[in-house]
């Protein structure tokens, strides 16, 4: 997806599960004389994806996954996992660079322009030769998302690959304070539930960040272009490119969103915080409702409940919500497939890299359940494998992950889905409009400044930076892929 997700984002995995890894750019050494059983050479893969810091335990996962893929598959596996609030930058310099990596996590926001610039690796035909079981198992409409220019350039993570936005709350605090939470179920009724919440507790209720604030746009298509300023309405039969701000019912939310700011209910540094709270009185992420017993409440250590609010929409960017690409300058593409096969589909690999240490973060029980001896594992699922091979945990009595399958099955999808903008033609204005938008994005977002000043005052800027003919260029492709549908 993006949980956020970002989105995604995505923050659906974020309160318990951030990924974590090594912090360093240049791959381990470790390993590299081992063999497998039947004497070849064990290679070290490096992978770079975003979490919240190194596990105080990662030497030890590293060797339990390495002991027990090396001799599988003859492949050591390296994380190197930026913090959330330096990923953007750091990502971008190790792109640029031609950095040494040999898997790279990265998501609709900046996917295009990497494939573009020639950082990733085609794996059309690789991806089937040397991964075929994983290539399988993961819907072709997915592989179809993925693709630019007609060809594949990253596996996208077989998830929540559609979007449900949901509202979760500290369950004790709202019912403490009277709040009805099975029915508010839209924005403006948010309102007063903050209100009774915030007189109960004296603090801010809906705690954001600006890495992690877009939820309210969802449902328009961003078309891969990296900002939310512009796109089209996921179920707009017409596909009308649109400053997505200037929209009235956009700004009617926007508008929302700067009354709970001014009212306290929304933290006073939202725009300037660059990566979230583990816990927080209420939240809007991406995900699914069951996650409230599985991830967030645990994560929190609250009892949280949780309702969707809105439509599940698939759309390109929810399927390249979560993608591992293969470097350009890998030594060994081969192999790195191998491993994201090997995760993908082998339950224990996938537990080690969902779960972490076995015996010291969790443990299987004797029917086959995972049984969590800690709840503070920080490497983000949804960013390294299919959810559907990990083992659902003993503490609940439901598999969290045919929810999951469920709303998947069920997505409303969007008129763009299979449309690829090739921004070529404006890509100079492109990559200044958002360069502005980041700028504007968190105190507009957030609520922290009035939208009826500083919308018009983004979009002048961008206006002046050629947005005008972003949305003319992005129509003319539209029209001609509506018309060859």
């Amino acid at each position: 997806m993006k949980k956020f997700l970002a989105i995604v984002i995505s923050l659906a995995m974020t309160m318990g599960l951030a990924a974590c890894g090594g912090n360093t750019d240049k791959p381990s050494e470790a390993n590299t004389n081992a063999t497998t059983s039947d004497g070849k050479n064990v290679v070290n893969i490096k992978w770079v994806t975003v979490g919240g810091g190194m596990p105080e335990n990662y030497d030890k996962w590293q060797k339990q996954v390495n002991d027990y893929i090396g001799p599988k598959i003859g492949v050591n596996v390296d994380m190197n996992v930026v913090s959330w609030g330096d990923w953007d930058q750091r990502r971008s310099a190790m792109v640029n660079t031609s950095g040494d990596y040999d898997i790279m996590f990265t998501n609709s926001n900046t996917y295009y322009n990497d494939v573009s610039i020639g950082a990733f690796l085609d794996i059309s035909d690789m991806v089937q030769k040397s991964a075929p079981e994983l290539y399988k198992m993961i819907p072709e409409s997915y592989w179809e998302a993925c693709k630019v220019g007609g060809k594949v350039y990253a596996v996208p993570t077989y998830k929540d690959s559609s979007q449900s936005e949901i509202f979760v709350w500290d369950k004790e605090l709202a019912t403490s304070a009277g709040v009805d939470m099975a029915n508010v179920r839209e924005l403006p009724q948010l309102t007063d539930a903050f209100k009774a919440i915030k007189e109960k507790s004296g603090k801010p209720v809906y705690v954001m960040d600006k890495a992690d604030c877009e939820h309210f746009l969802y449902q328009y298509d961003k078309m891969g272009t990296g900002m939310s300023t512009i796109g089209v309405k996921f179920d707009d039969q017409k596909a009308k490119v649109v400053p997505v701000f200037e929209q009235p019912e956009v700004m009617e939310t926007l508008k929302l969103i700067h009354e709970w700011y001014k009212n306290g209910y929304i933290n006073a540094d939202a725009a300037t915080k660059s990566e979230p709270d583990k816990y927080r009185a209420f939240g809007i992420v991406t995900g699914w409702t069951g996650a409230a017993k599985t991830v967030w409440g645990p994560g929190m250590g609250v009892e949280a409940e949780a309702y969707q609010w809105g439509p599940t929409i698939v759309s390109n960017e929810t399927v390249r919500g979560s993608l591992n690409c293969i470097s350009a300058g890998s030594k060994h593409p081969e192999k790195a497939l191998e491993l994201l096969q090997l995760v993908n589909t082998d339950p224990y690999v996938r537990d080690l890299f969902f779960y972490g240490v076995e015996g010291e973060d969790w443990e299987y029980t004797a029917d086959k359940k995972v049984h969590r001896l800690k709840t503070d594992w920080k490497m983000a699922g949804y960013t390294q494998a299919t959810f559907f091979t990990v083992t659902p945990t003993d503490d609940v009595d439901f598999n969290q992950w045919d929810e999951v399958r469920a709303l998947n099955e069920g997505a409303k999808p969007s008129v763009l889905l299979g449309f690829t903008f090739d921004i070529k033609p404006i890509e100079n204005e492109l990559a200044n409009c958002v360069t502005i938008y980041q700028r504007y994005k968190g105190e507009i977002l957030t609520g922290t400044t009035d939208p009826e000043k500083s919308v018009p005052a983004m979009m002048k800027e961008m206006r002046a930076a050629g947005f005008d003919k972003i949305v003319e260029e992005a129509q003319k492709q539209i029209d001609a892929f509506m018309a060859a549908k």
